[in-house]
């Protein structure tokens, strides 16, 4: 798995990925992000337009997908989660400009997107603090190896997490940074 991210001092924050499983990656592609680059004016404050994104060649076994947007510079202990969406089917291999948005992506059954730390059931823009530096937002893919998982909707990406670590067959994160 390419961890680009984790390897630039510009940035205060740890690898978040770094104390969970070493997992296959697989690739993933995005017509609105470009790896290691500013995102996109879309992306950021309060336009929160999630990126397109695309995947393939998923490992043996994957039964759904789960999408995360983290950042792991946040002034916090805990980083600041600004997307998690999870029983995502297999068969889906992409998400349009704007999918998270929608609780469901748009139309896909079974999505459940939680509620992110910025109290919303949405893709939220980066929003660093001002002066505080550049951020991270790792926009992550999960190969899920059971269909659903039994997470309640109104629990945090944080148990999302948890239970990802049990059930994750490959990560493919694809990543961006913002300053203000």
């Amino acid at each position: 798995m390419s961890t680009s991210y984790a390897h630039d001092d510009r940035f205060p924050g740890p690898d978040p990925y770094a104390p969970l499983r070493d997992l296959p990656s697989f690739p993933l592609t995005s017509t609105d992000l470009t790896e290691g680059e500013q995102l996109a004016p879309e992306q950021r404050g309060s336009q929160s337009i999630s990126p397109q994104l695309s995947w393939s060649d998923l490992p043996e076994g994957t039964k759904s997908l789960a999408i995360t947007c983290f950042d792991p510079d946040a002034p916090t202990a805990s980083g600041f989660w600004h997307w998690a969406v999870f029983n995502i089917p297999a068969s889906v291999t992409s998400i349009p400009t704007g999918a998270g948005s929608e609780a469901d992506l748009g139309g896909i059954d079974g999505a459940v997107t939680l509620v992110g730390d910025s109290g919303q059931r949405a893709y939220y823009g980066s929003q660093p603090p001002e002066g505080h530096g550049p951020h991270r937002y790792l926009f992550a893919v999960h190969a899920v190896d059971v269909d659903t998982l039994d997470i309640d909707p109104n629990s945090t990406p944080t148990v999302l997490g948890f239970n990802l670590y049990f059930h994750s067959l490959g990560r493919a994160i694809l990543w961006g940074w913002d300053e203000n």
